[in-house]
Parts: structure tokens; sequence; C-alpha cells
């Protein structure tokens, strides 16, 4: 018996956990929020396993290891949303559920307790799982990149519950993010005195921006983007310093690492200033290996016997996932519920796909429990 029937059947709890879970808001930063769910959560996961709880300054982080067999798998998840409190209200309207973070990504947290639910009633076995929720995957998982690491040397395999692609289509390469500063360093002099005293670093800037702009590369799908400007002190003084932050998206590291070098070596246009640059990537690239391409391909033998046709998505955005691929770790993505919209009020979930999806989950743990 395949777990989709028994997930089909209790597809109304499913859609209550996950009214359950999306009503409590849980912006990124807000701690209240955070403790709140992350309260919800250690309460129904907890019967799985041993549950830790550790405290971070950006909220509480769930460690959860649940004993099974076969070799040693790390599950990744969090809980923080883009949504201020209030935003919207869960609601199902036709073919669709909607709420804050039901598609990215708590909708994949409901996702996972189901797929475990699935196969212990089938009597079917799951690896060794270390599960972690974490509470700031939105603002870049400052406080919990050490713990995923950590987690991910423990581990052989990596799995991580975020939406899949817009198609359907899982995750196997995620572009590295991250951002560089660009400063240029002038002198202040009074415009309306003396102005030839000064050296005017925005002015220096814009010299240096389209440079910058240049060394995007669209063939290795690289982009740059000084997205943002501040300098300059008084519309009366000669702007002494100026910074422009960039955003930075590569697929490879070695891309990011001519990017870096490039900029590294520009060179100042007006006499007498300077330049210097800070920052670096946040979430290294996500490239795919021929292990997580092992891992990619069995979970398309498995979603085929679902109905499921699933291809090899490649997204610009970064998530967890790519800390742990840069450990060397495979690591497959975009195993969470199908729907759309993140980020907006219109987020949603396609409540037909979730027994399927969630059947996709349980499939792959099952058959990672063969592997030693």
């Amino acid at each position: 018996m395949s777990s989709l029937e028994p997930l089909q059947s209790h597809l109304p709890e499913i859609l209550a956990d996950l009214e359950a879970i999306v009503s409590l808001d849980s912006p990124s930063f807000d701690l209240a929020g955070l403790d709140q769910v992350a309260a919800w959560i250690a309460e129904r996961f907890a019967p799985w396993g041993t549950l830790e709880r550790r405290e971070t300054r950006n909220g509480p982080l769930l460690s959860l290891r649940v004993s099974g067999k076969g070799q040693r798998v790390l599950v990744l998840g969090h809980f923080d949303t883009v949504h201020p409190r209030g935003a919207f209200a869960f609601r199902l309207e036709g073919p669709r559920a909607y709420g804050p973070g039901i598609y990215d990504m708590k909708g994949g947290i409901i996702q996972l307790w189901w797929a475990l639910w699935a196969l212990r009633e089938l009597r079917l076995e799951w690896p060794n799982l270390e599960i972690l929720f974490t509470p700031d995957e939105e603002v870049g998982s400052l406080a919990s990149r050490e713990a995923i690491e950590a987690a991910a040397k423990r581990n052989a395999v990596a799995l991580v519950l975020e939406p899949p692609m817009g198609n359907g289509d899982l995750k196997v390469a995620r572009k590295g993010v991250g951002v560089l500063k660009l400063y240029a360093h002038g002198k202040p002099a009074h415009q309306g005195v003396e102005p030839e005293k000064g050296i005017n670093a925005i002015v220096e800037l814009a010299h240096q921006i389209p440079k910058v702009v240049a060394l995007q590369d669209p063939t290795q799908g690289t982009t740059l983007g000084p997205n943002r400007v501040v300098g300059g002190t008084a519309t009366n003084v000669v702007a002494a310093e100026a910074c422009t932050e960039i955003d930075v998206r590569v697929w490879s590291l070695a891309e990011y690492e001519r990017v870096a070098a490039a900029m590294q070596a520009l060179e100042p246009v007006l006499a007498g200033s300077r330049l210097s640059l800070t920052g670096g990537l946040n979430r290294p690239p996500m490239e795919p290996t021929e292990a997580s391409l092992r891992l990619f391909e069995a979970a398309c033998k498995i979603g085929e016997g679902l109905g499921l046709r699933l291809g090899a998505g490649r997204v610009g955005g970064g998530s967890d996932g790519n800390f742990t691929a840069a450990l060397g770790v495979p690591t497959l993505d975009g195993l969470g519920l199908f729907g759309g919209d993140a980020h907006q009020t219109s987020e949603h979930v396609v409540v037909g796909e979730i027994p399927a999806r969630t059947a996709l989950l349980a499939g792959l743990l099952n058959e990672l429990s063969r592997e030693a």
C-alpha cells in the first residue's frame, strides 16, 4: 500500500495542522511570535524523538533526533516568515489554502510530520534523522548557520523542506548570494567657498558603478546589482564618503572569486580619492554533484509512482541548503508543498497536491533508510 492513500484520507487533519501553524504569526526577529511557533512545533514533534531547544539572538532553534535505520539524514526547515503580524489570515478558497508562510515554509514542517506518520502507519522504515527547525532563514540564518553546518558534518545527506519550483520541479542548484560594499573615500570642503579643495566621493562612486555592472556575465548567470547608494553629509559639503551596496548572485564559487578579485582591483578615477571593499557571500552556491543528482534521481523515481513528473530546478535565491551543499553534503531542496506567491499576501499551497508531495517525502525517507 502506498502512503498516498492514508494521506489522502487524512487531508482534513493535515489542513487543520496547516491552519494552526500559519495562524501563529512569526515574522523574523519577532521573538514572541517565534517563541509561540517553536512551542507549537516542539509539542507536536517531541513524541518522535529527542528534542532540544537552543536560544539564539534571532529566536529559538529546535533540534530533533529521530532514531531510525540506515544512514544519517539531516532535514532542514524554518519557521520565520517575511509577513508582519496580521498581514492576512488562513483561508481555504477553491483549490488553494492561503496563509502567511504556508508555502515558504511552514507547510513543509507540517508535511514532515505527516510523512513520518504515514511511514509509521504503514510500518515502513525511515533513516536516522536530525531535524533542525530554525528561526531566521528569511534574514540570512546568521544565528543558525553554525548549527546547520555542524549538523551537516554529522550527516550523510541533507533534505530541505523549502517549496519546489513554480512548475513543481525540485531544486538541485541555488545561486550563491551575498552583498559587497564598495566605498569611495574623498575629501570634504565647503561647496560654496572652495569646492576645488574637495574630492567628491559620490562622483568617484559614479565612475565605478558602471565598471561593477560590467562584471556581470549573463552566460554564467552572474548578476551584480548596485541597488543601494549612500553618501555625503549635507548639500553644501563636498561628499567625503560614499558607498554602494551590491547584491551578488553566482552559480559557482569560481564566478564569485572572479568578481571579488576584479572589484578589489578597481582603480580610482579622481586624483586623491581611494576605494575600499567589504562584504562577501552570505550563502555559498549550492552546486549540484554526482551524489546530489543521484538523490534527485531517486526522488524522481518515487515521484513517478505518485503521478509527479519532477525536473531539476535551478533558482537564483538561496536557502539553508546552500550551507550544507558547500560542505560537500549531497543536498536536495524543494521538497516542500507545491503552491506559489511566496512573500505575498496571496501566498498559497494547492490542496490537492498535498498528499502526493507528502508521500514523495515519505518515500524518499524510506528509500534512504535502506542505505548504510
